[in-house]
């Protein structure tokens, strides 16, 4: 006959290790549930500062941002980018907006190829800005600069069996401290509707040619 002691010592260290195992089990799950919510709020961080289209940086984040960017800047020239598509709404008007929508992905993937691993955002409809460090600040850097990226943009962009051709309108404009992020901007703003008034005067030929919409 089994010792009763040796019995309700088996039954303990059984219900012991049956409570060890319940604990260890409890603490995964709780650890899980603590992953989902830090993963849903990270979620909803970068749902909050990003464009849900393009991926990129949204207008609130740019600023944020641009202005730890300007406050860490150590001195280093950096240039404030304007972006505005021009004739966007001809893209809607022929293909519908989800080819409208391509477009703008296609913009932003490369505006964000032609700056690197510097701050690029969408500010809103056909609208996108960025902050570059550059090595100069003097007016051939920005003109070529302008140039390049006036012709990353113009390449075209497949659309299915069909292809499109968009043309920008870019002003850049030197950022002096941080605390001239604004001044920049609206300097780089005036630049760009300085060339988007040169496209508009351009006659109807050019201005076809300029932003033509490739046939199927």
């Amino acid at each position: 006959m089994p010792d009763p002691l040796t019995v309700a010592s088996g039954v303990s260290a059984a219900g012991a290790l049956v409570s060890v195992w319940q604990l260890r089990r409890r603490a995964l799950q709780a650890e899980a549930e603590l992953e989902q919510l830090q993963a849903e709020l990270a979620a909803e961080r970068h749902a909050a500062s990003h464009d849900p289209l393009t991926g990129l940086p949204n207008r609130r984040a740019f600023y944020r941002l641009a202005a730890t960017l300007l406050t860490d800047a150590g001195g280093q020239p950096l240039i404030a980018v304007v972006l505005d598509l021009n004739d966007f709404k001809q893209v809607n008007d022929r293909y519908g907006h989800a080819a409208g929508d391509q477009v703008l992905i296609s913009v932003a993937q490369r505006l964000a190829a032609f700056a690197g691993d510097n701050l690029v955002a969408r500010l809103g409809g056909d609208e996108f800005a960025g902050l570059l460090a550059s090595p100069s600040v003097d007016r051939r850097w920005i003109d070529h600069a302008t140039r390049r990226l006036c012709e990353a943009m113009a390449a075209p962009i497949p659309l299915g069996p069909c292809s499109v051709r968009v043309t920008a309108s870019v002003g850049l404009a030197p950022v002096t401290g941080p605390t001239q992020l604004a001044d920049a901007l609206c300097r780089a703003d005036a630049a760009m509707y300085r060339a988007k008034g040169v496209t508009s005067r351009q006659s109807p030929r050019q201005l076809l040619d300029a932003a033509r919409l490739a046939e199927c």
